[in-house]
């Protein structure tokens, strides 16, 4: 089959849940034999490969807001032209709206003959998910139990709604226990997040242990082609850079390649997850579970299932400093380190880009067309 997704914001190595879904997703679905294509927005970069295909009716600056993407597609018929053209040129079979606004939902501008999904990633209830909605997709996609549940009380109908778990992209070698120990004595504390202020970073500095730790914290923080509003993703960087600048143990760190996060994660004593509002997957613990991190966060959305007893989880009213809390208590405790060092490759075993693609062809009745 082909099988485009729509993405407008995607880009080799983009720095966020969603792409990187995407791209987990599309390489299941090629070594399952079928033939995964992404349309985004212009302009080009190095990176891009074959299966990206760029809009030349649309081009974004970087970052850019949700609202500016509105504007640029008023009037939308350039980019619907372009987009049906496109999926008719390409002879696609099913094509995925990745999101209402940002993966074009609202518009839905596909041929008659051409299946469609809609996928559900982050919780909204406004006028782009009803228009999204109102087009009858095929199929409505999203990453966790969590989602359907939020959205259902929300006042959504979700009781069609599939789940397709994000799987991982890529993973690292476990360490072997002996590692594993010589990280739970000395190894440093890692946390990698997107520059955005629910990502709970300054909330998490501002708590920092009187005295430290007596390790490192290495915190690398990266900034999308997206943004709530114009200058966040700078205003959360400045912030956290200066904050860390009174710590003496806490270094900031540029952003990686999506290659080189679970690797960076493995070598970590455990990894926090500091969000303060609800995680609707965790691509950054699943990272961290895969190579034996332990996972230290707020217990909210759907973090506590995928991490299970691989880590700790902390309510949010308890606050930050429960989570420096807990992060010491887990690594003063021996066995219970292990146990969950153990278990964390085990929680997320079932996330594979095939096993997602699987999930993928069965929710959106692709397997029997």
């Amino acid at each position: 089959m082909n099988i485009a997704f729509v993405l407008l914001t995607h880009n080799p190595d983009e720095p966020a849940g969603i792409e990187r879904s995407v791209a987990a997703l599309a390489a299941g679905l090629r070594h399952l034999g079928h033939r995964a294509l992404v349309i985004a927005a212009g302009p080009a970069t190095p990176g891009d490969g074959p299966d990206l295909l760029r809009l030349t009716t649309l081009t974004l600056p970087r970052p850019v807001v949700e609202a500016h993407v509105m504007a640029l597609l008023d009037p939308p018929a350039p980019v619907e032209s372009e987009v049906r053209g496109l999926l008719a040129e390409q002879q696609v079979d099913l094509v995925c709206w990745v999101d209402a606004v940002w993966g074009l939902g609202f518009l839905s501008p596909a041929p008659t003959t051409t299946a469609t999904a809609l996928m559900v990633h982050v919780p909204r209830d406004d006028a782009p998910l009803h228009q999204s909605l109102a087009h009858r997709p095929g199929s409505v996609l999203t990453v966790s139990d969590f989602m359907v549940e939020e959205m259902a009380r929300w006042g959504v109908d979700t009781s069609t709604w599939s789940v397709v778990p994000n799987a991982l992209l890529h993973t690292a070698p476990v360490p072997s226990p002996s590692e594993r120990e010589a990280l739970r004595r000395e190894g440093p504390v890692r946390i990698v997040a997107r520059a955005e202020p629910h990502k709970g970073i300054a909330e998490l500095l501002k708590a920092y242990p009187t005295g430290g730790l007596g390790r490192t914290v290495q915190i690398v923080l990266a900034a999308a082609g997206f943004e709530y509003w114009p200058g966040m993703q700078e205003e959360v960087t400045s912030d956290i850079r200066a904050l860390a600048a009174g710590l003496p143990e806490v270094e900031i760190l540029p952003a990686l390649p999506w290659q080189e996060v679970p690797v960076f994660l493995s070598q970590g004593c455990a990894t926090l997850v500091s969000s303060t509002s609800p995680e609707t997957f965790g691509n950054v613990a699943a990272e961290a579970l895969s190579a034996g991190s332990p996972v230290v966060g707020f217990g909210l959305g759907h973090l506590p299932h995928l991490t299970g007893t691989a880590g700790c989880m902390r309510a949010l009213d308890d606050g930050p400093a429960s989570l420096w809390e807990a992060l010491t208590g887990l690594l003063e405790n021996r066995p219970a380190y292990h146990a969950a060092s153990q278990q964390g490759p085990r929680q997320v075993a079932a996330h594979s880009p095939t096993a997602a693609a699987r999930a993928f062809l069965a929710a959106t009745g692709a397997n029997r067309r």
